[in-house]
């Protein structure tokens, strides 16, 4: 499975954006997927996930401002981030699982300026 986010950018705060994230290839019974981030000097956290049914998740610290989605048919994720903070600033990288394997996209850099 590829995994290609597009969407990044620089932004002002209380601004929007919205990430995408394509997968391909052997993408039969992809089932979570998700966005995580990773500001500098800091571990990779979660931000949010969503599962086919449309069951989602999120990190508490943008419940309310950030809404996940997908599109099954295409299977791309989606990250749509309003209201955004100097500390949203990460590179935001989307993932998926199939099975036991886990796959990662290659990272979209989201700079909130304050």
């Amino acid at each position: 499975v590829q995994l290609q986010a597009y969407g990044g950018g620089l932004v002002q705060a209380g601004g929007s954006l919205t990430l995408s994230c394509a997968a391909s290839g052997s993408i039969f019974s992809i089932g979570v997927m998700g966005w995580y981030r990773q500001a500098p000097g800091k571990q990779r956290d979660l931000v949010a996930t969503i599962i086919r049914s449309g069951y989602t998740n999120y990190a508490d610290s943008v419940k309310g401002r950030f809404t996940i989605s997908r599109d099954n048919a295409k299977n791309t994720v989606y990250l749509q981030m309003k209201s955004l903070e100097h500390e949203d600033t990460a590179v935001y990288y989307c993932n998926c699982r199939r099975g036991f394997d886990e796959y990662w996209g290659q990272g979209t850099l989201v700079t909130v300026s304050s």
